[in-house]
């Protein structure tokens, strides 16, 4: 079984996009190197449709309705974060 390998040309054809725009961002996006050569798979490709991939919110088209906000705390929001480090060596 082999695995398919694109370079941007390519794979940009297979996202529907321009090669510059995954040139662009290339540093946010899943992709290989050999050396200098960038290339993609198929899970690469899939990765960078699901990262981009938006659901409607509202409409006959939304997915699931929006959650109503709760009206009671979070277990955990009495929590606070301790001080940075420094200061905490400070005070001690």
């Amino acid at each position: 079984m082999s695995r398919r390998r694109l370079k941007y040309p390519q794979a940009a054809e297979e996202l529907g996009i321009d090669e510059s725009w995954l040139r662009r961002h290339i540093k946010r996006l899943p992709h290989s190197k050999l050396g200098r050569v960038v290339y993609f798979t198929d899970a690469d490709l899939e990765r960078i449709d699901a990262q981009f991939h938006h659901e409607p919110t509202t409409g006959p088209l939304a997915a699931a309705p929006i959650p109503a906000p709760s009206t009671t705390p979070h277990p955990l929001s009495h929590l606070r974060p301790l001080p940075p480090r420094r200061q905490a060596a400070l005070t001690s």
